[in-house]
């Protein structure tokens, strides 16, 4: 029989319907079962292409005499952390406070006041059953102790920093400074494994270079784009990146693909290529984006979430081949060349089987990119991915950033097409006006959105405008950004609140200000509110100076887990040529490090001089004379 998750939407609560523990979501009628039967609350947090999520779901949540003592005992709740990234913040900074580390499945369990008193992640069957024992009985017989840690933890958490600082070049630069000692000379990227991609931290690198030409931070963001693309963490068949690598080399991916990850990626590929001109940073961006299109794209513009990493219970087991059976689909004479360019073996290199990758190769060409669709067929035909088709607006609005800028590189048409039918799929199925929301997935969208949502669409539609230079684009973002700071801005102490004064009140506020696998929402916001400034006339100026001097304050103890606000505050402190445009006819083409304000019509702080679209070029602080030539 089907537990209370039956009726939703979310594909990670749907996988869970069918278990024996009767599960809900999260909402008011569980936590008053809670209540009104001197339950504790078990919340188990959790996304559906997650594989430690499904060997838990596998070993306990699919177990009768496990689902009996939840029953029994407890009041159990499911959360899609990638719908509800409130809470999935909230208690991630309690498991993160009681046992030093954190990640998913998360588990927890709460008061019914959803107060947490334990926390944890992943807990073997045996080991489960023996933790859900024991905290009955101390629910039983001692859960005063218990209520009163749970007050303790949320007053700890709860505590925030109101420090502000002065955003000058300093912290910048200290950023910079703790990236190049964390950089791996031998097989790039930063740290030891796990090795995630980090695109914000590559970005910053390149405009790093771009503002003080210090050739070192250009060659750590190739070298690290270059050993990402030709190891295993790439998907050499069929295009687009893994979540993570699981050693240094950049050989053994997470195979789960995400939206964000890839969205993010294509902007750093794309940025390396408009730097340094090399065709292979293209190539990957491109191959990137027709992975997408082909694969996680809805047929009414909406961007899938991910696929997972597990096919038919085995992870990887999409993704690998065996040396035999490449030679029996290519022939021998030319398998064999195919499996000595990607890395095959008969040994392998992942777990018996392997893994294609470029690691090995010293030249990258071309050479068998003719048998590659070939390969791809063949491995769709043997198993399939589970895909989590929900369609999130902030991470659709990092794809849509993605293609714009792509377009505005690479000038292929179809990357603007896409951007701007993903763009009118956002406004018509998930925003009410001003207000945006939070999910979409059969025809239901989900809960009003937090500030990821509202900055990441803000940078989408910032991205578009310079892509499109279609006015309706900044003319939204800034009203959007009006209704973020309304909504989720602290006027006392500075930054944006993760959710707003109309989403649901929880037990505390959370600011999300570090940028880990995907930038913050006041990472993005310091981003945004930077460009609005440099694109309206000031109009953000004031909100601008103060939310990067909060940032200031975050990022003060480990600058290098704030890039993109680094960015942000690069872009402020060194800004790029500001050139505005008074059109009457064609434009010249726009350098792409430049920020462009296109005028259709008359504008009496911008004449048009001699009948002719006219330029005004700022840069180095000082402003050329209006022309009719763009001059730089």
């Amino acid at each position: 029989m089907p537990n209370n998750l039956a009726n939703e939407s979310s594909p990670y609560l749907l996988q869970h319907k069918d278990n024996p523990v009767n599960w809900y979501p999260w909402g008011r009628e569980a936590f008053e079962k809670a209540k009104n039967e001197n339950k504790p609350v078990f919340l188990s947090i959790g996304y559906s292409t997650c594989h430690w999520c499904h060997v838990m779901a596998h070993e306990s949540f699919e177990d009768t005499e496990t689902a009996e003592l939840l029953n029994k005992y407890f009041v159990s709740i499911k959360v899609d952390r990638e719908e509800r990234p409130d809470i999935d913040s909230i208690y991630m900074s309690v498991c993160q406070a009681m046992t030093g580390g954190g990640g998913w499945p998360m588990s927890l369990f709460l008061t019914p006041e959803q107060k947490p008193f334990f926390a944890g992640t992943y807990f073997p069957k045996p080991a489960f059953q023996s933790l859900l024992k024991q905290i009955n009985k101390l629910w039983q017989t001692e859960r005063e102790k218990l209520v009163l840690s749970g007050d303790e933890i949320e007053k700890a958490i709860s505590r925030e920093n109101s420090v502000n600082g002065e955003a000058t070049r300093t912290i910048i630069d200290e950023a910079y400074s703790q990236i190049e000692r964390s950089f791996d000379k031998k097989y790039g990227g930063f740290g030891g494994a796990p090795k995630f991609p980090m695109p914000h931290n590559l970005i910053f690198l390149m405009d790093y270079y771009r503002v003080t030409d210090k050739k070192q931070a250009l060659d750590m963001a190739e070298y690290t784009l270059t050993q990402m693309y030709k190891g295993g963490i790439f998907d050499h068949i069929g295009g687009g990146f893994s979540r993570y690598s699981t050693d240094r080399y950049y050989l053994a991916p997470h195979f789960e693909k995400m939206i964000y990850d890839n969205a993010l990626l294509i902007i750093s590929y794309i940025n390396a290529y408009d730097v340094t001109n090399n065709a292979l940073y293209r190539e990957i961006a491109e191959r990137t984006a027709e992975y997408v299109m082909r694969e996680m794209t809805d047929g009414q513009g909406g961007f899938y979430s991910a696929q997972d990493a597990d096919s038919e219970g085995e992870e990887g087991k999409y993704y690998t081949f065996n040396y035999d059976e490449i030679l029996a689909l290519l022939g021998k004479e030319t398998g064999e060349k195919f499996n000595d360019y990607y890395g095959i073996t008969k040994r392998g290199n992942f777990e018996g089987k392997n893994i294609p990758n470029l690691l090995g190769n010293t030249e990258i060409d071309d050479r068998m990119s003719e048998y590659l669709l070939k390969v791809y067929e063949y491995r769709k035909s043997r198993t399939r991915l589970h895909l989590d088709d929900k369609i999130l607006t902030s991470w659709n609005g990092l794809m849509i950033a993605a293609f714009a800028r792509l377009y505005r590189v690479v000038g292929n048409s179809k990357y603007l097409d896409a951007a701007e039918k993903t763009c009118g799929f956002i406004e018509e199925k998930l925003t009410e006006g001003d207000t945006l929301y939070v999910s979409y997935r059969d025809g239901r969208r989900g809960s009003k959105g937090f500030i990821d949502d509202y900055a990441f669409y803000i940078y989408a539609l910032i991205c578009l405008y310079e892509a499109s230079f279609k006015q309706q684009y900044l003319d939204r973002a800034a009203e959007l950004c009006c209704k973020a700071i309304n909504d989720f801005y602290d006027n006392k102490n500075g930054g944006f609140y993760l959710y707003g004064s109309e989403n649901e009140q929880l037990i505390m506020k959370p600011k999300e200000t570090y940028d880990g696998a995907i930038p913050s929402g006041n990472s993005f916001m310091a981003y945004n509110l930077v460009m609005l400034s440099q694109l309206t006339d000031g109009d953000f100026s004031d909100i601008k100076e103060k939310q990067l001097e909060f940032m200031v304050g975050a990022a003060e103890d480990y600058p290098s887990g704030y890039c993109f606000y680094m960015s942000a505050l690069l872009m402020n402190i060194n800004p790029p040529a500001h050139i505005v445009c008074s059109l009457v006819d064609e434009h010249e083409p726009f350098p792409v490090n430049a920020v462009v304000r296109v005028i259709d019509g008359v504008n009496e702080n911008y004449p048009i001089i001699n009948g002719r679209t006219t330029y005004y070029v700022c840069k180095d602080n000082k402003c050329l004379p209006p022309s009719n030539d763009l001059a730089m």
